[in-house]
């Protein structure tokens, strides 16, 4: 069972792991050094804990003792007890939904590990806004892809913001970094996948005639917020693909351009 442990002092070191959490750089350079990463509200906690991620800590507001007593009463991680106030201090930000936790990361799979086992995987070139990240993996895990590879530059899944908005979706499904970019991507093809680029370009074939749900193996790649994928990235790829659009609007949002080729995708049964 936890301890619960009563804090009132916003510079105490057990509460360090929760330090300037709106320091993006700062948290980029540590969190992923240490191995720590921070779930933030109870839906997500609950997720960390039951997809098997170990807890170094909670800190919570009093009112969110009982309702998280279940998830407490299992841990043997220490559960410290704070103020709203007190947990802004530490933050840097007013902690609306009172439940933070400190997890440890496991160690990433490899591409051909996750390759060997996935038929439809999102692969991410230089998507660097934690938001997008997090609304991908949300759009993967509900919309049946099997895994995410990313390209070196991409942000970091378990950082606080891509967690948060993916409701946990991150701890998931299955994910890793392709470490040399775009060779890698030969990986991917040797592995069956037919590797179709999501480009609003006016060539590009539209997803709707595309079919790519009919691929006994598909790899859709998806590149950053503003300039799309590389053309060293188009390069590589098999097919290209658009979606098609009205009112004079060229482009979407990563995060929203995902969803809906992930939906083209899941639409049919694959082939094979």
């Amino acid at each position: 069972m936890a301890e619960l442990i009563t804090i009132d002092d916003p510079d105490d070191p057990r509460l360090s792991d929760y330090a300037n959490l709106t320091d993006v750089e700062l948290r980029r350079r540590r969190e992923p050094a240490e191995g720590l990463f921070i779930a933030e509200g109870e839906k997500v906690v609950r997720r960390a804990v039951q997809t098997g991620y170990e807890t170094r800590s909670m800190m919570l507001s009093p009112k969110w003792v009982d309702a998280m007593r279940d998830v407490i009463d299992a841990l043997p991680a220490p559960v410290y007890v704070v103020s709203f106030e007190l947990a802004e201090q530490v933050t840097g930000y007013h902690v609306h939904r009172g439940a933070l936790a400190a997890m440890r990361r496991k160690s990433l799979p490899d591409a051909a590990g996750i390759l060997a086992t996935a038929r439809r995987v999102a692969v991410l070139e230089t998507v660097n806004d934690h938001t997008n990240v997090g609304a991908v993996f949300r759009s993967a895990a509900a919309l049946g892809m099997d895994a995410v590879l990313l390209s070196p530059d991409c942000a970091d899944p378990l950082y606080r913001r891509s967690v948060k908005v993916s409701m946990g979706a991150v701890f998931n499904v299955p994910y890793a970094r392709l470490a040399d970019w775009p060779h890698d991507l030969e990986e991917v093809r040797a592995a069956g996948f037919t590797l179709v680029a999501l480009t609003p370009a006016a060539d590009a074939v539209p997803i709707t005639e595309a079919a790519p749900q009919r691929l006994p193996r598909v790899a859709l790649l998806l590149g950053t917020e503003g300039a799309g994928l590389s053309a060293r990235a188009l390069r590589a790829a098999d097919q290209r693909v658009r979606i098609p659009m009205s009112n004079g609007v060229d482009s979407l949002n990563v995060g929203a351009a995902a969803a809906v080729a992930f939906y083209a995708v899941a639409t049919a049964p694959a082939a094979g």
